[in-house]
């Protein structure tokens, strides 16, 4: 029994250590938290640079519903955990950030942390806002009082046990994340450290292009090395591959154009990189855009992912070819060459070329458009396919495409449709 009673205390011991050691990483380099309002002077000035920020970090894309009050919350955030709700940040005393200090908001953006103190889901991404500076987060919260106040009452989250719980959220966030600030690179230049800021802080850019593990976390996020995004099935492909979506042998221009029109010599931004285009880098200043631009061109070259060993039958491949014959070859040409300014070529294009065939599918499904900008007001359009073609016309097609006119990539199966669909 002596014996018994010494390993069960042992247990409880290092249970108890395990504990103290986890609120200890949950609570560090935080500071004491002032509920005064205001805690910034507010300027003119601030809040147009907080409106600024607001869009550099696509803000109410997440914040808005559909055919809502902006910046109000309600939208349902799908993960493989549950489902998420976005929170109301208008003014509203009762429902929004009317009783936030700055404090509270700079607090929520570098360590993750509601204003009573409850740790904060990861869906809001804290672990890439960590980086934001003391000073836009004050700009933000100063743009944030200004909005309207809309009565909305936030919605719980629908999140599956043991991902509901505090405690879970806690060992998390014990594990993955860190708090903390980008210190400038003293060899880099101030263009390129901007750009660094804007790619890993507000632009929370590893949020969709760092690959993630299975308890959610991204890694290698400063890799950028791309991954599929959850719920979503679109993959963001690696910035950091020039097989894929790195833009180390496209020329300044060519990058700043894709992020402020969403078309360039080089490609055209679909799926969710359309809507980032929409509603954030298009509105940023030439400036960032170039410091953008610079820091993604320096990214180290990696390697591309491997491609997968699917095999397609020859009655596969001539079923692709009538698809594609009567389909889509009017507009993308009979030798996937395109239409210069309007149809990309197929032919050595990464989307079609890439390891990962999810994008294509995608297109191919549900239609691709380039986003709608000062620059591109009315950019052309493909229509879906999903309708009028069954997953054996679409996988034939795509692996088609694929391995005709010089491209060599992988096949594409039936089921790889249906999982992506």
């Amino acid at each position: 029994m002596r014996s018994l009673s010494i390993r069960l205390g042992a247990v409880l011991l290092l249970a108890g250590l395990g504990a103290a050691l986890i609120a200890w990483l949950n609570v560090r380099g935080e500071q004491p938290v002032s509920d005064a309002l205001p805690t910034v002077v507010v300027s003119p000035g601030l809040v147009l640079r907080g409106a600024y920020l607001a869009r550099a970090g696509n803000c109410a894309a997440c914040h808005t519903e559909r055919g809502g009050q902006a910046y109000a919350g309600g939208k349902a955030l799908t993960t493989p955990f549950g489902i998420v709700y976005a929170g109301n940040l208008t003014p509203d005393e009762e429902t929004g950030l009317g009783r936030w200090s700055a404090d509270h908001f700079w607090r929520a953006l570098h360590h993750g942390r509601s204003r009573d103190g409850r740790l904060l889901y990861p869906a809001f991404p804290y672990t890439e806002y960590t980086h934001v500076t003391r000073e836009d987060s004050d700009a933000l919260y100063a743009f944030l009082r200004t909005l309207p106040a809309v009565r909305q009452a936030n919605s719980p989250h629908d999140l599956r046990f043991p991902y509901r719980t505090q405690a879970a959220l806690a060992v998390w966030r014990a594990l993955y994340f860190s708090p903390g600030g980008l210190a400038p690179e003293q060899d880099k230049s101030a263009e390129w450290n901007r750009g660094a800021y804007l790619v890993r802080g507000l632009g929370h850019c590893a949020a969709c292009h760092a690959p993630r593990n299975f308890m959610g976390a991204t890694q290698n996020n400063l890799g950028l090395d791309g991954g599929l995004m959850p719920m979503q099935n679109w993959y963001a492909p690696s910035l950091a591959s020039s097989a894929e979506a790195g833009v180390q042998n496209w020329g300044i221009q060519e990058v700043v154009d894709l992020l402020k029109t969403g078309v360039s010599a080089k490609g055209a931004a679909m799926g969710p990189m359309a809507e980032v285009v929409y509603g954030s880098t298009q509105h940023l200043s030439e400036p960032d855009l170039q410091a953008m631009a610079t820091y993604l061109r320096a990214l180290p070259e990696h390697a591309p992912t491997r491609q997968p060993d699917t095999q397609v039958a020859p009655t596969s491949r001539e079923l692709g070819a009538q698809v594609y014959k009567a389909q889509c070859a009017e507009c993308h040409g009979a030798r996937g060459e395109g239409r210069l300014g309007a149809y990309p070529a197929l032919v050595g294009h990464r989307t079609v070329t890439q390891a990962s065939s999810a994008n294509l599918i995608k297109i191919i499904v549900h239609g691709g458009f380039p986003a709608t900008t000062d620059g591109n007001p009315r950019p052309y359009g493909m229509p879906p396919f999903g309708q009028s073609l069954n997953d054996t016309e679409i996988a034939a097609l795509a692996s088609y495409v694929r391995s005709a006119w010089g491209n060599k990539a992988s096949g594409v199966t039936p089921f790889d449709v249906n999982r992506v669909r």
